[in-house]
């Protein structure tokens, strides 16, 4: 396997990260500015860390990890989207899947110490932490 030379610096490629996450990016939209525009492969073989771990240095990151906001999101479209379609089974199925995998990753999290223990889902505390 051949290393591409990148343009930035480990110090340079640090920057860089906290400067997009100022900017409001997430995460994964980060690792994929630097990979398209700043010609970062990967950035943890640049500077031995993770995005994760640079923005936790920085204190940039949120409260909810941003997998389990990405689906917290997707179930408050999909729960605003059976109110107003009362019949749609297909969607009212596939909200009770994503409530399931909400509820798994917040287990998981819980037990790694990344949310809080007691920290439980529902609707009404979905729809707040979206908007």
């Amino acid at each position: 396997m051949v290393k591409k030379e990148t343009g930035l610096s480990a110090k340079d490629a640090e920057e860089q990260v906290v400067s997009l996450a100022n900017a409001g990016h997430s995460p994964s939209k980060i690792g994929l500015i630097l990979r398209d525009e700043h010609s970062v492969p990967n950035f943890r073989d640049l500077t031995n860390k993770t995005i994760q771990e640079v923005l936790g240095e920085s204190k940039l990151l949120g409260d909810i990890p941003e997998d389990l906001l990405n689906l917290i999101r997707k179930s408050v479209m999909l729960f605003d989207h059976l109110e107003k379609n009362h019949k749609d089974f297909s969607a009212k199925r596939g909200y009770e899947i994503t409530v399931s995998k909400i509820r798994r990753l917040a287990k998981y999290y819980s037990k790694k110490g990344k949310i809080a223990k007691d920290w439980r889902y529902s609707a009404e505390k979905a729809a707040l932490l979206v908007k």
